[in-house]
C-alpha cells in the first residue's frame, strides 16, 4: 500500500491555511460533522484535516482509480479512523456517495474542469446538504474579470492549452451559480484569501 500513496507539493503550503478556515466555519453537530469531499486527489488533505476538525466522518471520493488508491493508502499509513474508503464519484452523477453531508469540500477542482462539473457540484452539493449546511471551495479566481497575480494568468493559458474547457473562473461565476442552487456566501468568513493567490470560498445552504 506504502507504493500507492501520492504526494502533492501544494499541499504541504496549503493545509494549514485550509485548516485555519475550516475550523471557523465547521458546522457544530452532535457527534461531529458528516464530510462529503469531491476530488479527494492524493487524499492528504482528507487525512489531515479529518484528525484535526470536529467531524464525525470524511468521505473522499474521486473518479480517478489512481487517487483513490492513494486516498487509502494515505488514510492506512497515517491510521486516520475518521476517514472512509476512498469512494468513486464522478461529480456529473446523479447520485453520490452520500445523501446527507453537513459539509462538501472541494479542492482545486473547478479549474482543471469542464465549467459542467461546477454547474454539477452545485447541483448535487445542493441536494445532499440540510439547510445550514457548507460547500468549501479552494483555488484560484478572477475578481471583477480579471486575474489576481500574473501567475495566475500565465496558469489560466497553461491550463487552456492542455484542455480549452479548463481554466481559472470568475469568481462572480460562481457566487451566481451558487445562488442559483440556493448557496449563498458565507459570512463573515466567505471569501478568505489564501496561499498562492488562491482563495477559499465558503457557501451556506438557504
Amino acid at each position: 500500500m506504502d507504493s500507492a500513496r501520492r504526494s502533492a507539493p501544494a499541499t504541504l503550503r496549503n493545509r494549514e491555511p485550509i485548516l485555519a478556515v475550516l475550523e471557523r466555519v465547521v458546522p457544530p453537530r452532535e457527534g461531529g460533522a458528516r464530510v462529503l469531499e469531491i476530488a479527494c486527489g492524493t487524499g492528504e488533505h482528507a487525512t489531515f484535516l479529518a484528525e484535526r476538525l470536529p467531524v464525525a466522518s470524511w468521505q473522499p471520493t474521486d473518479p480517478d482509480p489512481t487517487s483513490r488508491a492513494s486516498t487509502d493508502a494515505w488514510r492506512e499509513h497515517l491510521g486516520a479512523t475518521r476517514v472512509l474508503p476512498a469512494r468513486d464519484l464522478d461529480v456529473h452523477a446523479a447520485s453520490w456517495p452520500l445523501d446527507v453531508a453537513d459539509l462538501v469540500v472541494c479542492i482545486n477542482m473547478i479549474h482543471i474542469s469542464p465549467w459542467s462539473a461546477t454547474e454539477a457540484l452545485f447541483r448535487g452539493a445542493a441536494r445532499v446538504l440540510p439547510p445550514g449546511g457548507l460547500l468549501y471551495l479552494y483555488g484560484p479566481y478572477r475578481r471583477g474579470g480579471a486575474h489576481t497575480a500574473p501567475s495566475n494568468e500565465a496558469f489560466d493559458a497553461s491550463l487552456r492549452t492542455r484542455d480549452p474547457s479548463w481554466g481559472v473562473r470568475d469568481l462572480e461565476a460562481i457566487l451566481a451559480e451558487g445562488e442559483k442552487n440556493g448557496l449563498v456566501l458565507f459570512e463573515p468568513d466567505g471569501i478568505v484569501a489564501m496561499p498562492a493567490n488562491n482563495f477559499s470560498v465558503v457557501l451556506r445552504r438557504t
